[in-house]
């Protein structure tokens, strides 16, 4: 990989981490409700969550899913499902933790890395990185390469999306403002699923 397609493979994997989805706006949400240190862990599952995402699809898993179409839908199926679980849950919260005695908790690391595997956003990304930028000359090192650039990017971009969550706890510190957050979190979570039912 020439170094131009690697610095094109860094901006591919900024504006894919950074941009809405899924990930992100549970990550806001969690800022909000939880602060930047109580979703640490959620940051770094969708990190390490990714990256396994990531070697697994460019080490041939996306071959397999193109093989058997019915293993796709199941997974978009059992995503989606998932996605809305979630999407539900974000609405429904009603209160910062440490203001109240509450049973709402942040995403887990595992958590987080388990749901790389049914968020559809983080299938497109993989599936379209390892297409564009691995080279089946040298699959390993193209494979390597591709999961050293979203490395060095997706951890610092989703933690600007809890770190914008943490700076608004004080603004919704309201009630009636954090309900309607939390509902707009939710309602824009469900909506993430629009491109994978077109």
């Amino acid at each position: 990989m020439t170094l131009d397609a690697f610095f094109a493979l860094l901006v591919y994997a900024f504006v894919t981490s950074i941009t809405p989805g899924p990930n992100n706006f549970m990550l806001l949400a969690s800022g909000v409700n939880f602060g930047f240190a109580k979703t640490t862990p959620h940051m770094l599952g969708i990190s390490i969550g990714f990256l396994v995402l990531l070697l697994a699809v460019g080490f041939g898993l996306g071959a397999v899913l193109t093989a058997f179409p019915v293993l796709h839908t199941g997974l978009k199926i059992a995503g989606g499902a998932y996605l809305l679980y979630l999407a539900w849950k974000i609405a429904m919260s009603r209160s910062l933790s440490g203001k109240s005695e509450t049973k709402a908790r942040p995403m887990r690391f595992v958590d987080a890395a388990a749901f790389q595997w049914v968020n559809p956003k983080a299938w497109v990304m993989a599936i379209t990185a390892m297409a564009v930028y691995a080279n089946p000359e040298h699959p390993f090192l193209s494979v390597a390469l591709i999961s050293i650039a979203f490395t060095i990017v997706n951890l610092p971009s989703v933690s600007v999306w809890a770190g914008f969550g943490t700076a608004l706890r004080g603004f919704l510190s309201d009630p009636i403002r954090l309900k309607w957050f939390n509902i707009a979190m939710g309602v824009l979570l469900a909506a993430t699923l629009w491109p994978m039912l077109r």
